[in-house]
Parts: C-alpha cells; sequence; structure tokens
C-alpha cells in the first residue's frame, strides 16, 4: 500500500539568520532529520555513459553539500546522508522532495509504463519533483518527448519572478542562469545566458514539477568549497534549492 507524505516534514521552515547563502561549515549533518534528499535513478535511451549515467552527475557531493546548506541556513533538520529511488519505487511516496538532472542528455530518458503511472500518483498526491541542468532546446526536446506523456493533458508553462515559490524563503527575481563547473562568469553551456523556469501545475495551481532550464544547480552546490567557482553563483544555487524546497514542504 503506498504511503503518504509524512506531515512532520511540512512544519519546519524557518528563517535561521539573514547573510550570504554560501555553505562554509562542512559538518551539519543531523542524523536524526526529518527531511531527506532524495536523486531520481532513470535510464537514458543511448546507455549508461559515463559514471553510470547522467542521472548520476555530481553525486554524491551536490546532495550532500545541499543538505548542509539546508541545515545551516533553515531550521529544517535532514538526514546524514541523499537516497537515490527511482520513479517506480513505492519509497518515493515517504518523501515530498525528488531531485534529477541532466533529463536531456544520451537521447532523453527512457520511462517505462510503471514509472510513468507511479510518477504521476505521486505528484497528483502532494509530491514535487524538481529536474535541474539541461541546455538548449535539443536536450528540452529529447527530455520533453517522454516527459510529457505523464500529463499529457497539462502544459509547462514558464513562472516569472512573481510566482511565490521565488518568495517563499528568499525574495529572488526569478529564475537565476547557474554556470557549470566548466562554464566562464556569466555563461552557461554552449553559450547560453539565459535561465528559466517551467511548471506542471495540479488543479489548483501548486507546483509538482519545477524544470530548471539552462542552469546549472548541482554544480553550485557541487562546488561550494572549489576556490575557483565563483560565490555568486553557489549563493544562487543555495537560494534557489532551498526556496524550491520550502515551497515543496508547504505546499
Amino acid at each position: 500500500m503506498k504511503k503518504f507524505f509524512p506531515l512532520s516534514c511540512l512544519l519546519l521552515a524557518c528563517l535561521s539568520g539573514p547573510g550570504s547563502a554560501q555553505v562554509d561549515q562542512p559538518d551539519l549533518y543531523d542524523i536524526g532529520g526529518e527531511f531527506a534528499f532524495v536523486r531520481i535513478q532513470y535510464d537514458s535511451y543511448y546507455g549508461g555513459g559515463y559514471y553510470g549515467g547522467p542521472w548520476l552527475t555530481d553525486f554524491p557531493a551536490a546532495d550532500e553539500n545541499f543538505l548542509r546548506g539546508v541545515a545551516r541556513l533553515t531550521n529544517v533538520r535532514v538526514m546524514s546522508k541523499p537516497k537515490v529511488l527511482r520513479f517506480d519505487d513505492d519509497e518515493i511516496f515517504d518523501y515530498p522532495f525528488l531531485y534529477a538532472l541532466e533529463m536531456g542528455r544520451n537521447g532523453g530518458l527512457s520511462l517505462s509504463t510503471r514509472e510513468t503511472e507511479n510518477l504521476r500518483e505521486y505528484l497528483l498526491r502532494g509530491g514535487f519533483l524538481l529536474i535541474d541542468d539541461f541546455w538548449g532546446v535539443r536536450q528540452w526536446d529529447a527530455f520533453y518527448r517522454d516527459f510529457s506523456q505523464i500529463f499529457p493533458d497539462r502544459q509547462l508553462v514558464e513562472l516569472y519572478s512573481d510566482h511565490e515559490i521565488f518568495h517563499t524563503f528568499y525574495d529572488i527575481d526569478g529564475a537565476q542562469m547557474i554556470p557549470g563547473r566548466g562554464g566562464r562568469r556569466g555563461f552557461g553551456q554552449a553559450g547560453i545566458d539565459i535561465a528559466s523556469n517551467h511548471a506542471i501545475l495540479d488543479d489548483d495551481g501548486r507546483v509538482m514539477v519545477l524544470v530548471n532550464w539552462n542552469s546549472d544547480m548541482g554544480d553550485g552546490w557541487e562546488h561550494t568549497f572549489d576556490r575557483w567557482y565563483p560565490t555568486q553563483y553557489a549563493n544562487s544555487a543555495y537560494q534557489l534549492g532551498i526556496n524550491y524546497l520550502i515551497y515543496s514542504l508547504t505546499h
């Protein structure tokens, strides 16, 4: 029997103090925490690729650093290590927030019928899926081919700076272009310098799926302690990620 999300997760969002979102303390895990960061493992059309497939990019450093950031910058108590699950695993119903990335690479994600149905039910029950780090129209089309079958009757709509998801914790001026480690200041992959956020909404207007297009929060988290990675982008990655998380826990 599928479970519903634990209500305790919805009660823990409050500001810990002003200042930069840069995470400078590496030991802020809470083993008894109530929020677990869940990364989604998925199949790509063109094989596993490097390090087991695009789904594994930045793992586990990005996930662990984000958990540290959440612990330091909010009063959300976090579990010590990230989890890895698939969309067809009923355990996803235990967690209100899922993270996936690079779904436009290697020909896009290949979803089974079981994965599609389980994810649809998860989202309609109140779950939230954040999709990060894919770039350009070609990767968008590869991602959208299969993903659009989850809700063929719902459109991906663009979210603008006045949407509440940008103001749930930090006040952010809409989507932010966060370059990968190999990008140069002000530009992401393929010279792209403008990011956008797109969402699938439920019948009440709640964001069920948020797509972070032309931006790489994962690298911002992963390279928190890399002196060559610009602090401004790491800060933006934490601010956006925390806003998305607090939104998912309170909606």
